[in-house]
């Protein structure tokens, strides 16, 4: 988790000092060409002035009224705030990158009251850090996002806190080659962090990094009577896109409707998405809405994958494996070494993962892999098919499902299951009032190879099932709750992925141990 303080952040570039700090701001707005420049503000100076370190201005209101451009400065004395709404288009005269930042030893606050902290627009080459953004609140005036990224390429933002905003913490609509990193949101309506672009258009927003930030409490859009808000991390209309160890957690639970709801870290309409090393949990939806899960590929995506991720105590299930009806084609989407516990209590799911369609067409939704994933719940199933759950060529490979009664519900015939192993705490087995493994296997044709059965039903021992409190992505690798106790049969019934089906499953499991081709589960058992 990221703290709540940048108090101890020493600017990096307070010593960019540049030989034109003399120059009036009435010259450089006449001559746009002249030498670049650093314009410092602070509390202590005057818009008359000539923005030098020596003779800073005073309000983001000079700021706006400035010609910069690409190579320029904008630096706000740390430890204190401007009141205001930064709102720029740089003029790209040069491939150097537009700074936006503190100086001195501490972090400066941008009070936006009821605006937007930071909009830049259709610009590239844009470097903004240690900042804190401060809105009025989503239900105390605010009406806007923390910051807004719109049109822009190279992008690259970091070190930010950004909290009191009706719409997302940080905004990036059709933004190119853009680097998100150490961004705390906190306390925003819509989302904490919203990637989105052009409908139907991908390209719009791609090549986009997301990574060690952190979205908490982001409760939802009081004025969204519509649609979903309350969101983690969400991402869409966009392509290649990585997260990359993020936290979500707490969203959700004020959103203003009954219906489709947030999730901690998802995407949809989005193409080639990474999510990893992450952790979602105790996320929310309204009472009685739907979601408040802990990831979700949802409504047409494709060719992505989720791994080594951690999800606990969501309202919804671990994994929303979703299809809207409208959306564009679900196809060749894989989660796998990932951990579940105890999640989908509340919402519809109620259980770890949860596939649903509404489109009701299995042509739009098909190809998925789930494979070497560990799903404990002690009180719903491992996974649910929604009753809308039409789909095709779905694999379940080497996974460990111990659920607290009934292990498997809904529509699942015609999907492959094998090698995975099922336990249910109750029970010891139980699939639709079935309680004898072998004869579903064998009445359901699942977990066979050859007329073998290759699956297990064996009551596997963790060292620390359902009592997980994890909150820092940096503990992942160390995470041992789900280790084997002794010997069992898991760590050597797994199928080789790859001379199965050519599936490389890659050389690390959850942990980042090297992985075994014949284990089941998200852990190595070394």
């Amino acid at each position: 988790m990221l703290l709540l303080s940048y108090s101890n952040f020493v600017f990096l570039f307070c010593m960019m000092v540049s030989s034109c700090n003399k120059t009036t701001s009435q010259n450089i707005n006449q001559d746009p060409s002249f030498k670049r420049t650093s314009y410092y503000f602070s509390n202590e100076g005057n818009d008359a002035n000539d923005g030098s370190l020596q003779h800073p201005m005073q309000s983001i209101k000079a700021l706006n009224a400035l010609h910069l451009n690409n190579g320029d400065s904008a630096l706000f004395k740390g430890d204190e705030t401007f009141d205001g709404n930064i709102l720029l288009t740089i003029n790209n005269a040069s491939s150097k990158n537009f700074v936006l930042t503190s100086y001195g030893n501490d972090t400066a606050i941008i009070n936006a009251g009821n605006g937007t902290a930071i909009e830049i627009d259709q610009s590239k080459n844009i470097s903004i850090s240690n900042i804190i953004c401060k809105g009025s609140g989503r239900k105390d005036g605010n009406t806007k996002a923390g910051i807004a990224i719109n049109n822009c390429s190279n992008i690259n933002i970091s070190n930010i806190y950004v909290s009191g905003f009706q719409k997302a913490g940080l905004q990036l609509y059709d933004c190119i080659n853009t680097n998100v990193n150490n961004i705390n949101t906190h306390d925003n309506g819509f989302a904490g962090i919203s990637v989105d672009g052009d409908y139907g258009n991908r390209l719009s927003s791609h090549n986009i990094n997301i990574t060690n930030c952190s979205a908490v409490n982001n409760p939802g859009d009081p004025t969204n009577f519509t649609n979903h808000s309350g969101n983690g991390i969400i991402v869409g209309n966009c392509t290649n896109v990585l997260i990359d160890y993020c936290t979500a957690t707490n969203n959700g639970w004020d959103m203003p409707r009954i219906g489709n709801g947030p999730v901690g870290i998802w995407c949809y309409e989005a193409d080639s998405v990474i999510i990893q090393h992450c952790i979602s949990y105790k996320n929310k939806t309204s009472k009685g809405g739907e979601d408040g899960g802990g990831y979700d590929f949802d409504g047409g995506t494709t060719n992505s994958v989720i791994q080594y991720c951690l999800s606990y105590e969501n309202y919804g299930s671990a994994f929303g494996i979703f299809q809207y009806a409208g959306a564009g084609n679900w196809y060749n989407n894989t989660i796998r070494f990932c951990i579940s516990e105890n999640d989908g209590k509340v919402s519809a799911a109620h259980a770890g993962a949860y596939i649903w369609n509404s489109s009701h067409d299995s042509t739009q939704f098909k190809d998925f892999l789930f494979y070497n994933n560990t799903i404990y719940n002690d009180s719903g199933a491992a996974i649910s098919y929604s009753v809308e759950s039409d789909h095709s060529n779905f694999k379940f490979f080497n996974n460990i499902f111990i659920a607290a009664g009934e292990l498997l519900r809904g529509k699942y015939g015609s999907d492959i299951f094998l090698a995975n192993d099922w336990w249910s705490l109750k029970n010891v087995f139980n699939v639709n009032g079935e309680n004898n493994f072998a004869n579903w296997c064998k009445a359901n044709n699942k977990e066979q190879m050859n007329g073998v059965i290759k699956g297990l039903n064996v009551n596997v021992s963790f060292k620390n099932a359902g009592n997980t409190m994890l909150a820092d992505v940096n503990g992942l690798s160390a995470f041992d709750n789900y280790g084997i106790v002794g010997i069992s049969a898991v760590t050597q019934s797994g199928i080789d992925l790859q001379a199965l089906s050519n599936i490389n499953i890659g050389d690390k499991d959850f942990n980042g141990k090297a992985a075994d081709k014949n284990f089941m589960g998200a852990c190595t058992h070394q």
